[in-house]
């Protein structure tokens, strides 16, 4: 048998290598059995499986398994800039009704006005740190100003005032690690969970700080989590309806269109919701305010 040791990249025959997981720890069970600790690559889950269940990853089956991924996120962010660039008409046209004239311009034409961006800020807390700098990359692609702190899920409620004081953002995203544990079934007990607890306790904390839902938006939850407690406790994003995986850019695709939908306009919750990657059964919430500003003039300086 192939040995498989920590730091592996493998997948688990019993689920036909559907995810490919990296092992963080090697454990015995009753000092026989030996089982291994996994998290996600692209997605947000934990989950434990046994030794002889699990098959190493070689390097050109990863590196097609991360080009997959990479075309499907870049889909979603030409998807992304296309909206952008016609919800942009949109406020311009709105501008120019509330008596800035029909000059305003993308960009210094003839007569015209250059206007300038203001999206919503984020703070993103994530229990994962190789997630967190692929979220903070995306963040920077997508030109939405995001500050990141790597904290352990069961530390996240601790840190969280603080970080908020610091930072005033207009969205959180409370994130990292999650999954149901196997040999449970009852799903709507939060300590069937490994991570939701953490998570729920983060967003209450967060919401001492700012009750009000349209002044912090919040996103929380990961692979499986506790859907309904994590809303309950004042998110108004969360994951997971169906206790489906969600992928690794779900909480950026969120924040995003939050970050550059007009504060005058409420947003679609299916809109959201489908530019995400997971779609309904992996990502829900409620009706929530955008965070975007459109500023005029642009200075030259």
């Amino acid at each position: 048998m192939e040995e498989i040791k920590k730091g592996d990249v493998v997948g688990r025959r019993s689920y036909s290598k559907d995810i490919f997981f990296k092992v963080i720890d090697v454990y015995q069970v009753n000092d026989k059995e030996e089982y291994c600790k996994l998290k996600g690559i692209h997605y947000r889950l934990l989950a434990d499986a046994p030794r002889k269940d699990l098959i190493k990853i070689g390097p050109g089956e990863l590196s097609q398994r991360l080009r997959e991924h990479t075309m499907k996120s870049s889909e979603h962010m030409k998807r992304i800039f296309a909206r952008r660039e016609r919800d942009r008409e949109v406020i311009l046209g709105r501008a120019a009704q509330h008596g800035h004239n029909n000059k305003l311009s993308n960009g210094y034409g003839e007569n015209g006005v250059n206007g300038f961006d203001i999206p919503g800020t984020v703070l993103h807390i994530d229990g994962d740190s190789d997630y967190l700098d692929l979220c903070l990359t995306t963040y920077r692609q997508l030109s939405i100003p995001a500050d990141g702190y790597n904290i352990e899920e069961k530390q996240q409620s601790e840190v969280v005032p603080e970080l908020l004081k610091k930072h005033n953002p207009d969205l959180l995203v409370i994130t990292g690690h999650d999954g149901f544990i196997k040999g449970k079934s009852d799903f709507l007990d939060i300590n069937n969970y490994y991570s939701s607890r953490c998570f729920v306790e983060a967003v209450k904390a967060a919401r001492l700080y700012e009750k009000s839902r349209d002044d912090l938006v919040i996103f929380a939850g990961a692979c499986q989590s506790h859907y309904e407690a994590i809303l309950n406790a004042g998110a108004n994003f969360a994951s997971s309806p169906h206790r489906v995986m969600i992928h690794a850019y779900d909480p950026v695709f969120v924040v995003e269109k939050i970050a550059y939908t007009s504060i005058y306009d409420p947003i679609s919750i299916k809109e959201i919701i489908t530019g995400t990657i997971t779609g309904f059964n992996g990502i829900g919430g409620m009706e929530t305010r955008g965070k975007y500003r459109f500023g005029v003039p642009k200075s030259p300086y």
